[in-house]
C-alpha cells in the first residue's frame, strides 16, 4: 500500500471561512473539475482512491467498448472543493483549526 499524500484546493469562499487552501477530498464533498477531459463539470465525489490519489466524481463516465459505463478517476490536484461535507467531528475541528 502505498501513502499517497494528496489534496485538493479550496474554492476562494471556502479558503476565506477556513483559513487553508486546501483539504483532502471525502466522499459527499461538491468539487468543479479545473483540467483535463472534463474541465469545468461540478458534482459530488463518489469514492476516493486514496492509493492512486484520485476521486471519482458524480456524472463522469466513459462508455465500455462491451456496453456500459464505468467511473473515470481523476487526480484529486485537478478539482476545486466547493463544497465541504462537515458531518466528521474531527474534520469539523481541523478546519476550525483546534486541532
Amino acid at each position: 500500500m502505498n501513502d499517497v499524500k494528496f489534496g485538493s484546493q479550496l474554492s476562494t469562499e471556502l479558503r476565506e471561512r477556513h483559513h487553508r487552501r486546501g483539504v483532502r477530498p471525502r466522499v459527499g464533498d461538491t468539487v468543479r473539475i479545473v483540467r483535463g477531459e472534463f474541465k469545468d463539470i461540478e458534482g459530488k465525489v463518489t469514492k476516493v482512491d486514496s492509493d492512486k490519489g484520485a476521486v471519482m466524481v458524480e456524472g463522469v463516465s466513459r462508455e465500455k467498448k462491451k456496453g456500459g459505463t464505468s467511473a473515470v478517476p481523476i487526480r484529486s490536484s485537478n478539482v476545486i472543493i466547493t463544497t465541504l461535507v462537515l458531518e466528521d467531528k474531527l474534520r469539523k475541528k481541523k478546519l476550525e483549526g483546534s486541532v
